[in-house]
């Protein structure tokens, strides 16, 4: 799917209802097509952060598969219990502990590959806390996927609205002359379609 300059695309009526489920619901309640949405959505990202800890391919599949194993013996109790928690740090937090037992399991082994040195890279790259930002690549293909997901729940003045003040970022008032909307509008055209898109990512209830 593809989006124009201005985000615009032919869509449904904006809905309510199930259709505003946030995805960690979905998974929670252990729907097939919610956890694909969610290894589609957040496996590159996870693959990356193996990647950038030093672990070759096939080891950083592996450690990807330990993660979503964890996931899913574990999303039921996942809970926002202060502000800022999210899934997706939830899930960074899994994968620095994978990664980190792989790790372990590697000291374990003589002579890991690469030798003393390329093991204490990993070591090195395993306790870093850094989260990817500087890597938007998989993260900014997620955020895609996550708009594709939603588009069609949106009227079109609605979605050119998020649009042009999110992606473009141009000022409310200018948004607003062209779409003969008042800039108050615009701004909550934004709102909506955020928080959406927090729910489709796991990030909001």
């Amino acid at each position: 799917m593809s989006l124009s300059s201005d985000g615009s695309q032919p869509g449904r009526p904006e809905t309510s209802g199930s259709a505003s489920s946030s995805l960690l619901e979905r998974v929670k309640r252990r729907e097939p097509a919610a956890w694909q949405r969610l290894l589609d959505f957040y496996g590159p990202l996870v693959y990356l952060w193996c990647r950038r800890s030093g672990l070759g391919c096939e080891d950083a599949a592996d450690v990807l598969q330990e993660v979503f194993r964890a996931v899913a013996e574990a999303i039921g109790q996942f809970h926002r219990d202060r502000e800022g928690d999210t899934l997706r740090g939830w899930l960074r937090i899994i994968a620095r502990n994978k990664i980190r037992d792989f790790v372990r399991l590697q000291r374990r082994q003589p002579q890991a590959a690469g030798g003393s040195d390329a093991y204490q890279r990993l070591v090195e790259a395993a306790a870093d806390d850094s989260d990817g930002e500087s890597d938007p690549q998989p993260w900014t293909e997620t955020f895609q996927m996550a708009l594709e997901a939603v588009r069609s729940e949106f009227e079109v003045p609605t979605w050119q609205a998020f649009w042009l003040a999110t992606i473009q970022q141009r000022p409310a008032a200018e948004i607003g002359q062209s779409l003969g909307m008042s800039p108050g509008a615009v701004r909550q055209a934004k709102y909506r379609v955020l928080l959406r898109l927090r729910r489709e990512l796991g990030d909001v209830e």
